[in-house]
């Protein structure tokens, strides 16, 4: 793709590590101006991956040559979304593309929880109900709060990009993570309720749904199949972000001809209709 996404600027939210922390990174390398996000500064510490958000956002101006920068705080609060825009904003002018990628299965508890901060109970019935509103709080309303913040100011350019990231678990029923798959079908409903009103604007709205891929918090979180950790020459086996990334990546590149779609990234692990 070269330069493909030269001059746009991009905010991943959930980017202190994983999918989103990749994200960011990968769009950089096609000339994007990068905003990475977290809950806070030392974020990215509690998986050892750099000493605080701006380090990381320091490490993409060394590695890709282009601006970038990072704003933190709970996306679950309107006023902390929109402080966290209007920074962006007075750096860079506008918001381009917006990849809302906070979220994961993690209860009030938060990462330090056992298994990485999972919910105890964690299915339809025997989860607390203080866990169903922060699962569903972290997934599916920092979803939603980022997209009213910025998706305006895209309707009135008539251009922009919005990739949510949902999850196959929110296309199926399951015993375990219940909340969690629900606030990803969530998304991805939202999504496409989304695509059905920016079509007029020419805003692409869209959702990639990765399935089971290799994150630090991933591996902390369950029992890991070794044989399922392989980097290539299989596709049974689990994603690593980079591929989520590029799906995402192609899914803001140009103008793709595609909206209010839910698109898997998880190596044929389903494939029956949405």
């Amino acid at each position: 793709m070269g330069k493909a996404l030269e001059g746009k600027v991009a905010w991943i939210t959930g980017s202190s590590r994983g999918i989103g922390r990749v994200t960011g990174s990968h769009l950089a390398s096609l000339g994007a101006k990068v905003v990475l996000h977290g809950i806070s500064q030392s974020s990215p510490k509690k998986f050892d991956l750099a000493e605080s958000m701006d380090a990381l956002a320091q490490g993409i101006v060394e590695e890709h040559g282009v601006e970038a920068m990072a704003v933190c705080g709970d996306l679950t609060d309107e006023q902390v979304v929109h402080e966290s825009a209007q920074q962006i904003r007075d750096r860079f002018g506008q918001i381009d593309i917006l990849i809302n990628c906070a979220g994961g299965d993690i209860g009030a508890q938060g990462v330090k929880g056992p298994n990485a901060g999972k919910p105890q109970g964690n299915d339809a019935v025997h989860i607390s109900v203080t866990d169903i509103r922060t699962v569903l709080d972290r997934n599916l309303m920092t979803c939603i709060l980022c997209c009213r913040e910025v998706v305006p100011e895209m309707m009135e350019r008539k251009s922009g990009w919005v990739v949510n990231v949902g999850s196959i678990a929110g296309l199926q029923g399951n015993i375990t993570e219940a909340i969690y798959s629900t606030a990803k079908a969530a998304v991805h409903e939202y999504t496409r309720c989304l695509a059905a009103l920016l079509r007029p604007y020419n805003v692409y709205a869209n959702a990639v749904a990765p399935g089971p891929t290799v994150t630090p918090r991933f591996l902390a979180s369950r029992p890991i199949q070794d044989d399922m950790n392989a980097r290539g020459g299989t596709i049974e086996r689990y994603g690593w972000p980079i591929e989520v990334a590029r799906a995402i990546a192609f899914l803001v590149t140009g103008e793709p001809f595609i909206a209010g779609q839910v698109l898997r990234v998880d190596g044929g692990r389903q494939i029956w209709p949405a």
